[in-house]
């Protein structure tokens, strides 16, 4: 168990290395991503139960579907799994469920049951499961500012906290730490508004092979850090 002296209220975590992981063992790549589900699973519950209140996954990016349609079904299918595995646990133990990103590409049926799943969790208290999916931070950003540009005048001065209140994540705190996973340093389009104070931690353990003890080991690293924000 990390140390309670600063435990992040939102963590974001981009899940690298579920096709690597596969290839070193020998398996298909969608070994990688099952396995890669099962971890957020364990990962996320761990999270909430150290104390973090939000937690938002990077589970399928905006460029995601220039991937190979086999893999791009199966991991539309695993969203699906997820969503009538995990609902009624996530409902039970009093966790929100949000989705941030853009419904297009992705199959009406499976918009629904996304909708449907947020609205069965959102009377929950104890903490908050963002998924991104279909998403990208460039349009989550771009999108932001056409509403502005729909709803203000032109004479109105647009501000950060009116850009804030149009993304995606409104109403919830900018991350305090993003953890990377595989041995990438970059944000590859997560949260580009929402990191600019973020703590960044990078590992090279490839996501499936992700444990609850290296989340402990990502928290810990936060708690040494000096956050000024800039003062």
């Amino acid at each position: 168990m990390p140390s309670k002296i600063q435990i992040p209220q939102h963590v974001g975590i981009i899940m690298d290395g579920n096709r690597r992981w596969a290839r070193e063992q020998g398996k298909p790549s969608f070994e990688g991503h099952a396995r890669g589900y099962t971890r957020a699973i364990e990962v996320a519950r761990h999270a909430f139960n150290t104390g973090v209140k939000y937690i938002t996954l990077y589970a399928f990016s905006s460029e995601n579907w220039n991937r190979a349609q086999e893999e791009i079904g199966y991991l539309m299918s695993l969203l699906s799994r997820m969503l009538k595995e995990q609902q009624q646990e996530l409902r039970k133990n009093g966790i929100r469920l949000k989705f941030i990103g853009a419904s297009d590409r992705i199959d009406n049926s499976l918009v629904s049951a996304m909708r449907e799943a947020e609205r069965a969790c959102e009377q929950g208290t104890n903490g908050t499961l963002l998924i991104a999916f279909n998403y990208g931070g460039r349009r989550e950003i771009t999108d932001a500012v056409q509403k502005l540009l729909k709803k203000t005048r032109r004479t109105e001065e647009i501000t950060e906290a009116d850009v804030s209140s149009q993304l995606n994540t409104a109403g919830v705190p900018d991350p305090d730490l993003i953890i990377r996973t595989a041995g990438e340093r970059r944000l590859s389009g997560f949260l580009l508004w929402q990191a600019a104070y973020s703590e960044l931690y990078f590992t090279e353990t490839l996501w499936p092979a992700f444990t609850t003890k290296d989340f402990d080991a990502a928290l810990d690293d936060f708690a040494l850090r000096k956050r000024n924000f800039g003062k």
